[in-house]
């Protein structure tokens, strides 16, 4: 099938809910993908922070080969070896305290457990999320999500939602009444624009609900599996949540969500409460097994802290150079880059010379790439960088 065909077919069939890219990806290997005409690009989109271990890692493809031809289904109602194999991985990985999961197909799958979860652990019902904030599209995470134009079409939302200024803890206090189920907070801010919370907000915010008999949700959708240069970005703080939502990366690139808890918070649910067809499917079990042992093995998330600096200084370089750049920042390898105007040109420019780069709201570009992204890669996409803005900088 060739390039036109593909596209015309899913501009046709295709529900219309993407802002589609005129490229027709086929295969990758690493932190490289390849059109359908054989271009080669360097991929600092991760499929949206999924690719952490990198596209098509040789380890999850033999794992998903072996289980494919054992078995690919089997309902949480049966026991299985391979998610029992899992389970014990992802909780030898959790930080201290959270030793249950559900496990899912997505981050809003994992932040609709959590949101669920607390609500009946507490007996309450209403959530503080934060302004700026991203959980998710389905309707319970689309509640706690911020931007206007995601939430007006779908009106109303789920009631008992309030969203406060992150890093402000007084706002939170005054918030707070005897009916708050639990605060939600994304440690770095994703979709907001890649802001990272002040030092001293997830600690307060940590004593704060402790004062308060509050839950402590951290959405770490994108943030988690070692993409800022901890497996966990919330170890940056060192703050354990009482509940935390995983996805994007946790299987190597195949669909997974979890939602973590302390044992006393998710045996509030009881049997036939929440459940999902998919949780614990062997086959995706199989490839977010093999996917812990990369991340740990080849030391992901120290490569994502070291490269993740050096990203960042040549980013802060090309900034001294350009005045229409704002302000560069990020932790590990998940950076923004803030600009003084609309940066879809800059998208498009990278794309047009074999880079692939996402944005964060309209003004700042985002860098995901793959953990096992190579030095000299990243001195390729600063090369790129600095033609595009070289054009735009006229």
């Amino acid at each position: 099938m060739n390039e036109k065909k593909v596209i015309d077919i899913e501009d046709k069939i295709m529900a219309n809910t993407f802002a589609k890219r005129n490229l027709v990806l086929t295969r990758g290997k690493g932190a490289t993908v390849w059109d359908i005409n054989g271009n080669e690009y360097i991929d600092c989109t991760g499929s949206y922070g999924v690719a952490v271990v990198g596209h098509c890692h040789p380890k999850v493809v033999k794992a998903v080969q072996k289980q494919v031809e054992s078995l690919i289904a089997c309902h949480a109602s049966f026991y299985n070896d391979i998610r029992s194999e899992l389970l014990q991985k992802l909780i030898n990985l959790a930080p201290k305290g959270l030793d249950k999961v559900f496990l899912s197909s997505s981050g809003a799958e994992a932040v609709e457990c959590a949101i669920k979860l607390a609500r009946k652990a507490s007996g309450k019902t209403e959530i503080i999320a934060m302004i700026g904030a991203f959980h998710g599209k389905t309707m319970g995470a689309l509640s706690a999500t911020w931007k206007k134009k995601y939430r007006a079409p779908f009106m109303p939302l789920v009631p008992g939602f309030k969203h406060v200024p992150a890093n402000n803890l007084e706002k939170i206090r005054e918030v707070i009444t005897d009916n708050t189920a639990a605060v939600v907070v994304e440690p770095v801010r994703g979709e907001g624009g890649i802001l990272v919370n002040s030092d001293d907000f997830l600690p307060g915010l940590r004593e704060l609900c402790d004062e308060k008999g509050v839950l402590l949700i951290f959405d770490e959708v994108q943030t988690g599996f070692g993409r800022t240069g901890k497996v966990f970005a919330c170890e940056h703080w060192n703050v354990v949540p009482d509940i935390m939502c995983l996805a994007k990366s946790v299987a190597g690139g195949i669909p997974m969500g979890a939602t973590f808890a302390k044992e006393e918070i998710m045996s509030a649910f009881n049997k036939g409460e929440h459940s999902s067809t998919f949780s614990g499917n062997p086959l995706v079990c199989a490839a977010a097994s093999a996917a812990i042992d990369v991340l740990v093995e080849e030391k992901l998330p120290e490569r994502a802290a070291t490269l993740g600096q050096y990203f960042k200084s040549k980013l802060e370089t090309l900034a001294e150079k350009y005045k229409i750049v704002r302000e560069v920042r990020g932790l590990g390898l998940m950076i923004g880059m803030e600009m003084r105007f609309d940066v879809y040109n800059i998208l498009l420019g990278c794309m047009e010379r074999g880079v692939l780069v996402l944005d964060a709201g309209r003004n700042v570009v985002r860098f995901l790439p793959p953990l096992v992204i190579e030095e000299q890669q990243i001195d390729r996409v600063i090369e790129v960088l600095d033609e595009v803005l070289a054009g735009e900088n006229k």
